[in-house]
């Protein structure tokens, strides 16, 4: 059950009486304002030394909050930090990150909230933190003023993103390591994309909230929006652009979701290992042919970098789950050193690897012919696989990075489904 707080294993597994009844008073109340009880994993900031923290989620997920409490946070350690506010325009701020729902006035003991100025744009904490309201949409007002921290709530629908950032940026000066916390839906906007590239980024979906939202919310959305651009984008929390010659769409692949797998007579996994620990993420997909001559896309393993260590036991634990018949691996950048890392991780894995001769386009071409064709399934929804998908085009890869979990999907599909026809572009080693 990963992905749950605290309190939600606690009222899955019917656990919280015997505690709730232990407490009194004090305990009580300490409980119910410690955020770190109450959200889910994916709330809270990531670890390591990072400048920015961007949650790109879909709605409802809890961007707000998180960003709101991370605010408090910081608040009520430091009282001398300085702290900017920046929303779309000001009402937003106000509206969203001081009086709303979740709002930084709602958040904490009532003897340790902020005191609200709204003729200053300003909030107060006991302890004597400041937080101060400016809107994007006057990007110089920016200008001046130095910070401790920031948080940037809906930067995608900045109207001047990069002159408002800039500025933010400029002003945080303040301490041994100032930070900005962004908070958005996505829109697929070059600015959303620079920033996704240098910050430490949490995704997430508007399903993830399940336990918070109404079920017939969560119904409705998936009756109306599920697996189209507009569902992608809002509730999956993906930056979707699709080209007009895309090889895939999310419209098509939304369309070849089954919820399982029939008799598999074989099974493979695909891998696109990374160019180093710290390059892009290691593309991990297994994919199985049933008896039926369809093939079935079965997870998507893929793991972030790391060590070689780390990403050859994901491809192992992966092979183990799945019973796989064969890894598949390209070999582009030492063929030699994947197989001995694979190996080492697991000296029983039978491990193919593959040279590409030509381009991602040339590779993936086929498969997804083999899509078009009706003769490939997804069991379950991958959503950062799709988005990769949907990032290709006749003329290559459009999107940004590396489409690592693509690749890994296609060497699998074309070891599955293409061998006997000399699928372009693939050289067994």
């Amino acid at each position: 059950m990963g992905g749950e707080s605290i309190a939600e294993r606690m009222v899955r597994e019917q656990s919280w009486r015997p505690h709730i009844e232990a407490l009194r008073g004090a305990e009580l109340a300490r409980m119910e304002h410690d955020w770190s009880l109450w959200a889910r994993p994916a709330q809270l900031p990531p670890e390591g030394d990072w400048a920015t923290w961007l949650i790109l989620a879909g709605r409802g997920f809890g961007k707000t909050r998180a960003g709101a409490e991370w605010v408090r946070a910081q608040a009520e350690a430091h009282p001398s930090f300085r702290i900017a506010l920046v929303g779309a325009t000001a009402g937003e701020a106000r509206s969203v990150m001081v009086e709303g729902a979740s709002g930084l006035l709602s958040l904490g003991p009532p003897a340790m909230r902020p005191r609200w100025e709204p003729s200053l744009g300003r909030l107060r904490w006991p302890n004597g933190a400041v937080a101060e309201v400016y809107s994007a949409a006057e990007p110089d007002s920016l200008r001046g003023p130095q910070f401790n921290a920031a948080w940037a709530d809906e930067v995608a629908k900045w109207t001047q993103p990069n002159k408002a950032w800039t500025n933010l940026q400029l002003g945080l000066r303040i301490g041994a390591r100032p930070r900005a916390v962004a908070t958005t839906t996505p829109r697929p906007t070059p600015f959303l994309r620079d920033l996704a590239a240098k910050a430490a980024v949490t995704r997430g979906t508007t399903w993830d909230a399940r336990s918070t939202l109404p079920r017939a919310f969560l119904a409705e959305m998936r009756a109306q929006y599920d697996g189209t651009p507009v569902g992608r984008q809002e509730l999956d929390g993906l930056l979707v652009e699709v080209a007009e010659d895309a090889l895939w769409t999310p419209a098509a692949l939304a369309r070849c979701r089954i919820a399982a797998a029939p008799d598999l007579v074989r099974v493979v996994i695909g891998v696109d290992p990374p160019a180093g620990e710290q390059g892009d993420a290691c593309g991990i997909v297994a994919a199985g042919l049933g008896a039926d001559g369809n093939g079935y896309v079965l997870e998507d393993a893929s793991v972030s970098a790391g060590s070689p260590d780390r990403w050859a036991r994901a491809v192992a634990d992966a092979a183990g789950r799945h019973a796989a018949d064969r890894v598949v691996a390209e070999a582009n950048n030492g063929g030699a050193m994947v197989r001995a890392v694979l190996h080492a991780a697991d000296d029983r894995l039978p491990v193919t690897l593959v040279h590409a001769a030509r381009g991602k386009a040339a590779r993936a071409e086929p498969v997804a012919t083999l899509y078009a064709r009706g003769r490939v399934r997804h069991v379950g929804r991958m959503a950062e696989l799709e988005e990769e998908l949907s990032g290709f085009s006749a003329t290559g890869w459009t999107g940004e990075g590396s489409p690592d979990r693509a690749d890994a999907l296609v060497w699998a599909l074309s070891a599955l489904m293409l061998e006997r026809s000399a699928a372009p572009g693939m050289r067994l080693l």
